[in-house]
């Protein structure tokens, strides 16, 4: 086996491959014949899948400067060296079913990365310094122990995929309602109670999988007429039509996790809205405009703010689905049962139901899902 693996190696150096095929080889070390010399200045992909490796070596960014694609599925790796980070061309980073616990800042250097798939290891967490891949289009985190997702996500303005299926997730930020490509997002099996407001409004979007979350029993109706999968969400269909008893219970089982973010939620017999609200919306709109006339993104609002506040301000907790008014401290939910959709077919087994959130009572009467 090991003359056999040197013959491939040399052959590779001999000839100048670009591509390296190294899987189901039972390594337990990385090949020293990769490293020596000057290593394969010109080899692009790396495959080496399913043996026993369990770390990379820190010249590997030397030895492989112009790798473009790394894949280490199914091998025993624990932790990834701070030098990862100066694999400047790498593009695509497999590290599915090793057994990592910790991912290293230094992933956030790759700026070339437009795919990183981590999935079925043991994080626990992201580092935030992920927000720094621009050109990430693939993020693949499921079947890990994560318990949050890293704000800073939002700043992979590329990102089109984004899998986080089977972790600890209690809530999906908001933030990632800003991902303008963002075209499906799959969090099934995790522990979810709500989704953001603004989920779906996005046009790009258009595949949602949320299934097997026990306790989700209500979607922002921006998603009504995406591709939804939510079996196995909330509590049992009533096979009848449900009294208004029965519909507040629901709205009320729904509207649960946002609590914490949502100081009032208001009903259609509230006509008028908090200052503070009316205060927020009104240095929103101010905000947005110096933001739009300004190219520095950066640059503080004319009026001083706590940076609590001015977090709000470029992250409403969301928008009215009648009138698109951003929304701060308070909504007014409308609750849609999900056989009223063009859905019900699709997904008869579950109790999952639309919830539309506005900013007015006025919007909340004028508001239906055909609208």
């Amino acid at each position: 086996m090991a003359s056999e693996l040197h013959e491939t190696i040399f052959m590779a150096k001999q000839e100048r491959h670009k591509n390296l095929f190294l899987n189901y080889r039972n390594l337990y070390h990385f090949p020293v014949e990769l490293l020596k010399d000057e290593g394969l200045q010109f080899l692009e992909r790396l495959y080496m899948k399913r043996n026993s490796l369990t770390m990379l070596p820190d010249n590997l960014a030397q030895k492989l400067p112009n790798l473009i694609e790394l894949y280490l599925h199914s091998n025993n790796i624990v932790i990834i060296p701070e030098a990862i980070g100066n694999l400047a061309r790498l593009q695509s980073l497999d590290l599915s079913s090793n057994a990592l616990q910790l991912l290293c800042p230094e992933v956030g250097r790759l700026r070339s990365l437009r795919h990183l798939r981590l999935s079925n290891n043991q994080l626990k967490s992201l580092p935030p310094e992920i927000g720094n891949l621009q050109f990430l289009e693939t993020l693949d985190v499921s079947m890990n122990q994560l318990v949050s997702l890293p704000d800073r996500l939002h700043r992979c303005s590329s990102l089109q995929h984004l899998s986080a299926d089977h972790n600890l997730l209690s809530r999906v930020p908001r933030h990632l309602c800003q991902l303008a490509r963002l075209t499906q997002l799959s969090m099934a099996a995790n522990r979810l109670t709500f989704l953001p407001l603004d989920l779906g409004r996005s046009r790009e979007l258009q595949f949602v999988f949320v299934d097997s979350n026990l306790d989700l029993k209500g979607l922002p109706s921006y998603l009504y007429n995406k591709v939804i999968g939510c079996s196995g969400c909330g509590v049992s269909t009533q096979s009848c039509e449900p009294g208004q008893e029965s519909q507040d219970k629901v709205l009320s089982e729904a509207l649960s996790g946002l609590l914490a973010e949502v100081k009032v939620v208001a009903s259609e017999a509230d006509n008028v809205v908090p200052l503070e609200e009316l205060a927020m919306r009104t240095l929103h709109r101010l905000y947005d405009r110096q933001q739009r006339n300004c190219t520095d993104v950066n640059l503080p609002p004319a009026i001083p703010l706590p940076k609590s506040l001015l977090e709000l301000l470029q992250f409403p907790l969301g928008h009215c689905h009648r009138c698109t008014q951003a929304m701060f401290t308070i909504i007014y939910p409308k609750l849609f049962p999900m056989r009223h959709t063009a859905l019900a077919g699709v997904h008869r087994r579950t109790t999952v139901s639309f919830v539309a959130y506005c900013c007015s009572s006025h919007c909340l009467r004028t508001f239906n899902l055909q609208s």
